[in-house]
């Protein structure tokens, strides 16, 4: 079955695009009549003669690259195909019933793709397979166990529960974030104005004095001076930094030295490792409670830790279990993983609930996160107009300094 990509104009005149999927142009043009639908342009979305490169038109399906698929958007139509499933639907019906559901052209492109795919003879979770940039392997494997074991319909519901839950912690995160760093960013553009233009027009009213000038003057013309020379630089550096720290990441062992870099740094490292935990657990028991293989399953959750030295752990980790080792005791000797989940861990393994004691432990990291976020933002919005506070405090008090002098020698 062939997919088209159509512009039209409903029945109300107002302009419409979208995917749909048909035999043949003529059965495509039927179908959109029969919704009230009239055409202006038809496109059918097909590889070229090498069959990698598509339409023109159109985004590769299959691009690395692709992101136009929201997280948000994924959950919700994961959850309408979870509904549709439970109330009888077969899956080819509800796939073509969420076809115009997706808010993004990408996601109709995919969705009609993997239809076919299906038709064709496909499994659900091989189709889904075909397009990495959209459906990540946690995805796959949930609903390869979810088919397997003829639940795909409530393992749907888990994906879109466990989708939810991880971009509304990300969003926590990113909120408490952003007044913080607002507040830097408008200080050091106030600072930089300052000493750049403000104040070397009035030091140079002291300079054209020919007195001496007391020692905080001196250095606040110094700064001043430096600031006005190599402004360009300043404002540059930052971006040359970010550049640098990229292309020593795209290095292995630059990528290895900055990650054990990040998780050794007080503070903010043991920080790091909660939320590397919150992450790990909170993936690994979706996928054990789903029906993936433990080994399948750490091999997932490494590639989604983000960090390189973690994943060299759980590397070592699925080898070890593989061999007979216990996950819980190969976490516990390593000090890259944090104590308390490890012991937790190994309880679930004892006990024989390692899913729930997952859970657990996840919940317990992502608060503690939490926590921890909103107590650090708490107290750097003071700090940083504290430190505003006392820099433009330093100025006007060396600027002042010399006219309080001249009007002592005045008096």
């Amino acid at each position: 079955m062939a997919v088209f990509e159509y512009q039209a104009l409903n029945e109300r005149g107002k302009k419409v695009s979208g995917i749909i999927d048909a035999e043949s142009t003529a059965a495509a043009k039927l179908k959109l009549r029969q919704r009230d639908i009239f055409l202006t342009a038809l496109v059918k979305v097909e590889p070229n003669a090498a069959g990698k490169k598509w339409h023109a038109s159109l985004i590769p399906l299959q691009a690395g690259w692709l992101s136009r698929v929201s997280s948000s958007e994924l959950s919700m139509i994961t959850r309408q195909m979870a509904t549709l499933l439970s109330a009888g639907f077969p899956l080819v019906k509800a796939m073509e019933t969420l076809v115009p559901q997706a808010r993004s052209k990408t996601l109709q492109k995919v969705l009609s793709k993997i239809k076919d795919a299906i038709e064709e003879g496909s499994s659900f979770a091989d189709a889904l397979s075909l397009y990495p940039a959209v459906f990540n392997p946690i995805f796959v494997n949930m609903v390869n166990a979810g088919e397997s074991s003829g639940t795909l319909e409530i393992v749907l519901e888990r994906l879109a529960d466990f989708n939810e839950s991880r971009e509304e912690s990300k969003k926590k995160i990113q909120a408490s974030l952003v007044y913080p760093v607002l507040m830097i960013g408008i200080g050091i553009s106030v600072l930089i104005i300052l000493l750049t233009y403000v104040v070397p027009g009035i030091v140079d009213i002291f300079s054209d004095m020919n007195q001496s000038l007391p020692l905080p003057t001196l250095i606040l013309i110094s700064v001043s001076s430096f600031f006005k020379t190599y402004w360009p630089g300043i404002v540059i550096s930052p971006f040359l930094i970010f550049i640098l720290v990229f292309g020593i990441r795209k290095t292995r062992k630059g990528a290895f030295f900055i990650d054990n870099l990040m998780i050794s740094v007080p503070v903010f490292g043991p920080l790091l490792k909660k939320i590397i935990a919150a992450r790990f657990t909170r993936t690994l028991a979706s996928l054990l409670e789903n029906g993936v293989p433990m080994l399948t399953a750490l091999g997932i959750t490494k590639t989604i830790a983000g960090n390189r030295v973690v994943e060299q752990l759980l590397v070592q980790a699925g080898e070890a279990v593989e061999q007979g080792g216990e996950l819980g005791k190969i976490l516990d000797a390593s000090p890259v993983f944090p104590s308390l989940a490890s012991q937790m861990i190994k309880i679930g393994e004892a006990s024989g609930e390692l899913e729930r004691m997952l859970e657990k432990t996840a919940d317990l990291y992502e608060r503690d996160v939490n926590t921890a976020v909103t107590a650090a933002t708490s107290l750097v919005e003071p700090l940083i107009i504290l430190m505003m506070g006392l820099i433009v405090g330093g100025i006007i008090f060396a600027i002042c300094m010399p006219i309080f002098e001249i009007n002592q020698l005045i008096q």
